[in-house]
């Protein structure tokens, strides 16, 4: 008979391992415990995608930790890459908490010969597929009791095993279960144009099953007007999570459509250190350098190494403009930052060896921008030195943020050229 504990602890871990294990931030403070993890099931025989972590902090609040945000799940505990987002968790309707509402359940076990037993789950596997990416792996299963035995032999089996292991929507759900699936490996401006011609009913169906940083990506490839349409129907909780999931510049684009009260109020509701650089974005008009740059470049200090670079722009989240040079500054190290210092390109930190400092790699003879300057200032100056991105610094050399070519091709063609993409698309098909 298989024993739970005999599992050891490694890139498997059983779920129930987990509960209240301690969450530690990125600086190795404990910020709370685990109380559950949250799953969601695909279609068929796929193996259920974790999402993250319901973590409960001081005041008994339970809140949500992201998959993509945990860099460690080792030693029974839990590392978050970043700040931990305080806002109370609530689940959705495509989620599905392990040992709230996954233990106990009763599922048929594929006995490959005769059919199929009835067993009940005890727990389950997770591991890691990637970075960022964990699934359920194996369930530990028990048998009904036989005869004179009390209890029913237990065994560990892989999740194919199991049939009829699933969630049955709620009305109206299925369709937006079959899509959310459908878009899991999709790009977000095929997603995008998914949504758009989706109808309203199951345009909010989708919208309210998908992850908020999901969402935030979508939102992010769709026309201003459907942005603001989409954004009003969330509640405004909801809402101002998900603008925290957008990157600054595109959040500030989104914010500078909307009221000057409604912008206000969502910004109250979001995380200080991510309000903060929205705020200073929309300091800025949207067609100078500074309404037209991300506040969140890859910044490093000059003794960083080149290991340390090329790790860097290396992340999966990156945009490829982003992650095509890092930005050598003094601290402090966000922006605004100490002195800016200058680039280095990634196909420099390609030609250096890995302990070799980022310092002596730095190109400083490109004048960077300045935040009032004009479009036109911006795109002569990219077009001339062939970049994809350029730095933009204040009157005292400390840099503010960079302009990534994306942010410009938004502002040089047609306003409406997302709709005219979206329905020339939408013709084809």
């Amino acid at each position: 008979m298989a024993k739970l504990g005999s599992v050891k602890a490694g890139p498997r871990i059983f779920v129930s391992h987990l509960a209240g294990k301690a969450i530690f931030d990125q600086d190795g403070d404990q910020v709370g415990r685990v109380r559950d993890v949250i799953v969601q099931f695909g279609l068929g025989a796929e193996r259920p995608r974790v999402l993250g972590v319901v973590g409960e902090v001081t005041g008994k609040r339970r809140v949500f930790l992201p998959i993509t945000r945990v860099t460690a799940i080792e030693s029974g505990q839990v590392i978050s890459s970043g700040l931990i987002n305080m806002r109370r968790f609530q689940q959705r309707p495509n989620e599905t908490l392990v040992l709230a509402e996954l233990l106990d359940r009763r599922v048929q076990l594929l006995n490959g010969a005769a059919g199929r037993d009835e067993v009940q789950i005890k727990d389950v596997a997770i591991e890691q597929t990637g970075p960022g990416d964990w699934e359920v792996a194996k369930a530990y299963v028990q048998h009904p009791a036989k005869g004179l035995r009390r209890r029913g032999e237990s065994v560990i089996v892989d999740w194919e095993a199991m049939g009829g292991v699933s969630v049955v929507p709620e009305p109206g759900q299925q369709e937006a279960a079959a899509l959310l699936a459908t878009f899991e490996q999709m790009r977000a401006a095929d997603v995008a144009r998914a949504v758009h011609e989706l109808n309203p009913k199951r345009r909010s169906e989708v919208v309210a099953a998908l992850d908020d940083e999901r969402l935030a990506d979508v939102l992010e490839e769709l026309p201003e007007e459907e942005q603001v349409e989409i954004l009003a129907k969330l509640e405004i909780e909801r809402a101002a999570d998900v603008l925290e999931e957008m990157d600054p510049d595109d959040a500030a684009d989104l914010l500078g459509d909307l009221p000057i009260e409604e912008a206000e109020r969502l910004l109250e509701l979001m995380e200080p250190d991510e309000a903060a650089p929205v705020r200073r974005l929309l300091s800025y008009s949207d067609d100078v350098a500074g309404g037209l740059m991300t506040s969140e470049p890859i910044i490093l200090p000059p003794d960083a190494t080149v290991a340390e670079a090329l790790a860097r722009i290396r992340m999966p989240e990156l945009s490829p403009a982003l992650a095509s040079q890092v930005y050598v500054c003094r601290a402090p190290l966000e922006t605004p930052t100490g002195r800016f210092l200058g680039i280095v390109h990634f196909q420099r930190l390609l030609r250096e060896p890995p302990a070799t400092l980022v310092s002596a790699a730095v190109d400083n003879g490109i004048e960077p921008l300045r935040p009032e300057q004009p479009l036109h200032d911006v795109t002569s100056l990219m077009a001339t030195y062939n970049m994809v991105a350029a730095a933009v610094v204040d009157g005292s050399g400390h840099l503010l943020g960079a302009i990534t070519v994306d942010d410009v091709l938004d502002h040089v063609l047609p306003s409406d050229w997302r709709h005219r993409n979206l329905h020339h698309d939408a013709e084809e098909d």
